[in-house]
């Protein structure tokens, strides 16, 4: 299989996210939210890091319960910043709290966090035809606008170009390149 160029590890973890999730459309809100929370947390890292500790940090955030990272208290962040099995940073562990909170806010305020975000395209996910990965933009309009509202709400780590790669990642945009054999596959898969 030909898969897109950006799959250039040798692990095979890699190969797996990109045949079975990346740019797959994702509906549920609570899931889009942590993969929003993990695209922050990759932040000035590689998405490989990400995949190989995605488990451990699901364990220690609760599963990305925002219910309870909303909650939690100076014990729990202590708890978090000494956990190797994570990203520790300070920063990125207060972010993820901060969204939570703006997250529970968007909900009680009866917005649902997916019908939100896939409002941005209206429903269908963007089908782009990029023959190479030098045709992949990092940002665009819309990946502009939608970190600047999400930054309004309260969000953090939720850059132009964070929110560009968690678009791609969650099929708001479908960006395998054409002769990658999941780009037709993912185009197939529109809410009907």
């Amino acid at each position: 299989m030909q898969r897109c160029a950006w799959v250039n590890s040798p692990d095979p973890i890699y190969a797996e996210y990109h045949d079975t999730e990346w740019g797959v459309p994702e509906y549920d809100s609570r899931a889009l939210w942590e993969k929003l929370m993990l695209d922050g947390f990759q932040a000035g890292l590689a998405w490989i890091t990400i995949l190989r500790k995605r488990e451990t940090m699901r364990a220690a955030f609760h599963g990305f319960d925002p219910d309870i990272i909303a909650r939690y208290t100076d014990a729990d962040r202590a708890r978090l910043l000494a956990d190797p099995g994570i990203i520790r940073s300070k920063l990125k562990v207060e972010a993820a709290i901060t969204n939570a909170q703006a997250y529970l806010d968007m909900r009680d305020r009866g917005e649902d966090f997916s019908d939100y975000l896939w409002g941005y395209v209206e429903g269908v996910p963007v089908q782009n035809a990029f023959t190479e990965l030098s045709g992949l933009p990092t940002q665009t309009p819309v990946s502009q606008a939608l970190s600047k509202d999400l930054k309004k709400r309260g969000f953090k780590f939720v850059g132009p170009v964070i929110v560009y790669a968690f678009m791609e990642a969650v099929g708001l945009v479908n960006d395998h390149e054409i002769s990658c054999p999941r780009h037709a596959v993912v185009s197939a898969m529109v809410r009907r």
